[in-house]
Formats: structure tokens, sequence, C-alpha cells
């Protein structure tokens, strides 16, 4: 069957030239067919050459491209595309029993297939699609994920119902498409952490932490640290492996820090140097003077869209002016923003503005990303969305 085909205005096909995923409703010049959203259509220029096949979807962004050939995008295609992004993982070392069982799988651009999010839980694939395209291929993503898997895999858990895009005509619902729960330990460098993939943010666990977590743990010993906006305590567990005097937690999720709470005693026996804090992060910064020297900062995305941009880097500016104002003298702060829409530039200079108001002597330390099972695709820089500094402030 012949898909729809999309022609596009002369000179908008650079961008594909140029291996970038997305084409912009805008560059269409006229369509041949009727694709409903989540259909495959192929692109063509304005001379009728094939440039792509992809999803088309109603809004900004019309076609996320799938391939740059003309193949059929069928079960074959989609093992070969897990296939590769698992065989990364297992040259990184990221599947190692007992020690680390937890990563991401499937990085949506990072790994050739936008619109899809897979992370790996200890035999559990937790996924998240991003587009109709992704939805409508959920039943051969799924038969992929077991073929290329194979006893690796016990459990499915589909998790989408608030990553589609909100006025697609489909009313997905979270849950085991294959498999149930199974009662498992999951290990992130040898720690232990248990997550909730159904009530918690993001498919569970922030994996993409992994590894800016470890050098907290380094940077942890003798120190008296503050977790904020802690989740499930990911980085508490870390700076108490790593020797901290003391490691406060705090989220305004009550769940979350139970959860916290019992992380930290899934690890240690002795519990007494960690405490956590279910109330609102930035009243709990308006106190702090002196009482800690490492604070963790690491919001979740102040901003979506380019709309409410300037709000965003206004709301890390006071966040971070709050930690350097009132850290002790030779404190080091990790901060993070994980908006997409923040670029590393403009959340620098919001770091910068808050640290000229202080007045303090401020240096930087480390530049911070994404671990490697989040890859960034060269051709497409928007998917390198995490960005943190970690600052020393005399």
């Amino acid at each position: 069957m012949e898909l729809p085909k999309i022609i596009l205005k002369s000179g908008k096909d650079i961008s594909l030239h140029r291996k970038h995923p997305w084409i912009f409703s805008g560059a269409i010049k006229k369509m041949h067919g009727n694709p409903n959203e989540g259909d495959l259509v192929e692109l063509y220029d304005n001379h009728d050459n094939f440039m792509a096949v992809g999803h088309y979807q109603i809004g900004s962004i019309a076609v996320r491209v799938l391939s740059f050939q003309q193949e059929k995008i069928d079960i074959d295609f989609w093992v070969n595309r897990i296939e590769k992004a698992f065989r990364l993982r297992k040259e990184l070392g990221l599947l190692k029993e007992g020690y680390n069982t937890i990563f991401r799988l499937v990085h949506a651009e990072g790994d050739n297939l936008p619109g899809l999010i897979i992370d790996y839980y200890a035999g559990t694939a937790v996924v998240q699609m991003h587009s109709v395209g992704m939805f409508v291929a959920k039943d051969e993503i799924v038969e992929a994920l077991k073929i290329v898997l194979g006893e690796k895999l016990h459990a499915i858990y589909e998790k989408s119902s608030a990553t589609l895009p909100f006025k697609a005509d489909i009313e997905p619902v979270d849950g085991f498409v294959f498999g149930g729960p199974v009662e498992t330990e999951l290990y992130e460098y040898g720690n232990k952490f248990l997550v909730d993939w159904e009530g918690g943010q993001k498919t569970g666990f922030f994996i993409d932490q992994r590894e800016n977590r470890k050098l907290v743990e380094f940077y942890s010993k003798d120190r008296k640290v503050l977790n904020v906006f802690g989740f499930t305590g990911g980085f508490s567990v870390y700076a108490m492996q790593g020797g901290a005097k003391l490691v406060h937690s705090v989220d305004s999720s009550k769940p979350a820090i139970d959860l916290t709470n019992q992380n930290i005693a899934l690890n240690f026996e002795d519990t007494s140097r960690h405490e956590a804090f279910a109330v609102d992060a930035f009243k709990f910064l308006d106190d702090i003077e002196g009482k800690y020297d490492l604070i963790i900062l690491d919001p979740p995305a102040f901003a979506k869209h380019n709309n409410v941009l300037h709000n965003a880097l206004q709301g890390y500016k006071k966040l971070n002016a709050k930690a350097i104002e009132q850290i002790a003298p030779g404190g080091i702060i990790f901060t993070f923003s994980c908006s997409q829409v923040v670029s590393k530039d403009n959340f620098r200079k919001s770091v910068f503005a808050a640290a000229a108001n202080s007045g303090r002597s401020v240096r930087i330390l480390h530049q911070l990303t994404q671990p490697a099972d989040h890859p960034v695709n060269i051709y497409h820089p928007e998917s390198e969305y995490l960005k943190g500094l970690v600052l020393y402030v005399e």
C-alpha cells in the first residue's frame, strides 16, 4: 500500500539533507493523500525526490522522521533499531546483575526513534510514547522488545497517558501490556532503589542523573548535604555513601519523601544521618543560612514551552540565589535544569546573575550533562536537554 506523500516547499528540504528528524508544518507545500495523525508518510522535495519516511502529526512539528531511506517500517525495522540501542547499552557496561540494572534503553531522537522512550528496570521495560505515531506502532514495539531482550524481559509497562499530545483523539490507559509486577531489587552503581513507575514522575526514576549522583558521592565526605527537589532520594543515597555528616532531603510530595526514607533504609542500617521533609522547596530555602556546605538543586522543568522561558529563567535565578547567598563558606552547589527550551547559555546566565547579586566569589568546577544512555543525536541538538553546573562558593 502506498503511503501518503508530502511535498516540501523549495529550500525546506535543507534540514533533511542535514539529517534533522523534524519537519515543521510551515515547510509543507502540498499533500497527496489524507493522512491521519500517527500515520506513516513519505517526504519529497520540490523536485519529487524522496527524502524520508516518518510519522505524521498535527501541530507545529508535522513529521517526525524514522528513516532517511525508502524502507518499510515493519517489525524488522523496530527490531533493528531497538537491537542497536540495546547493543550500545551493553557496550557501555550498563547491565551488570547485582550492580547496575537500571538504564535508558531508547532515548527518542538520540536513538533515531523520535517520540519513543524506553527505560529498563531489571527486566521490566517502561515505555512512554510522546507521539501518536509511536502509540499506533505500540504492538510492533512490544513484539520487538520481546525479540531483542528475550529472557532478560519479564514485563512491559506502558506509561503514555501523560506524554501523548493532549489534542490527540486517543485515551491511553497506563498499565502492563506484557507480564505483570515483578518483585526484584533494582541496582544503580551497587545502590539499591525502589522505583514506582506507576505513580512516580517520568518512568519512576531520574536515570539521567546517574553519573551526576556518582559525582555527588565523591564530594560528600564530611559535608552537611541538602538535597532539594529530592524526589525519591537518589542524590541522598549517594551522599550517604560518600560519607556525609548529615543529609537532608526536601520534596513537596509526601509519597516521594516516603519512598526516599525507604531507599535510605534499603541501603543503610543506621539512618540517623538522614532526615526528610515533605515541604515546599522554596520555603525551605528561606532559612538555611550556613547550615549546609553541599546543596543539590534539581528542580522539575520550569519551562516546557518557549512562551514561559522568561519566567523559567527568573525561577532558576531566584532558586540559585537562595542557595549561593546562604551556603556555608567553601560550599559546593550542584545545580541543574532539565528544561529542553532552556539553553546551556541561558541557564548559565541565570546562575551568573544569581552569583553576581550575592557578592560572593563563585567558581565553576564542573559542567554537567546527561549520561551516555541518553545519547544526543548530533543532527538533533535539541535532544541535549539536561545541563548542570557544580559551583564552589567561597
